[in-house]
């Protein structure tokens, strides 16, 4: 993509963001998007073949970038400048929602949540598979895979709306002790 594309597609982002922030994504309208974000109905449709797409590709950008951030401690945002990158990945996870870049924190509890949280969950299921399962288990090798990572992401994602509407009192160091302490012995 060129710069111009990712500009038009940075402003089509923040539209829906901000509309998202507003009302439920069943009520958002593609006209609406354009209108806000200022562009044409063909350059909408360039970018994206439907409203749906566009949702999934927000999803993957802020979810997919947080993740990787969190999985690479060599990007840390400046997180870091004054101490060392956290040993868990799951606090270097809490720390970028945390910072909530793009308003993450308000679309994960947004009326259009449920959306979200389902994207949010399938991309912490590869992290978890990847970090934790995958590596030499111990504990309770017979439980299925599957479900053992669909518990740790559910958990994961149940204490983040935990932490929101309690309006993040703990730090993410706190709370990653909280969830390791909780898993640990399963895994």
């Amino acid at each position: 993509m060129d710069r111009r594309q990712q500009k038009t597609r940075a402003a089509i982002f923040t539209a829906f963001s901000t509309l998202l922030a507003e009302k439920s994504y069943s009520k958002i309208t593609v006209q609406e998007i354009i209108d806000t974000a200022n562009v044409g109905r063909t350059t909408f449709y360039a970018h994206f073949e439907a409203k749906d797409d566009l949702l999934k590709a927000l999803c993957e950008n802020l979810f997919g970038h947080i993740i990787s951030s969190a999985l690479d401690c060599t990007h840390t945002h400046g997180l870091y400048s004054d101490k060392n990158a956290p040993e868990s990945v799951f606090c270097h996870l809490l720390q970028h929602l945390q910072e909530n870049e793009n308003n993450i924190l308000e679309l994960l509890s947004c009326e259009s949540s449920e959306l979200f949280l389902r994207y949010f969950k399938d991309s912490l299921n590869k992290l978890i598979q990847n970090q934790f399962v995958n590596q030499n288990r111990e504990n309770n090798t017979d439980i299925p895979q599957d479900f053992l990572v669909n518990h740790i992401s559910g958990s994961f994602v149940e204490m983040v709306l935990w932490w929101v509407k309690g309006r993040m009192k703990q730090t993410p160091e706190e709370l990653d002790r909280y969830f390791r302490a909780v898993i640990e012995p399963i895994l």
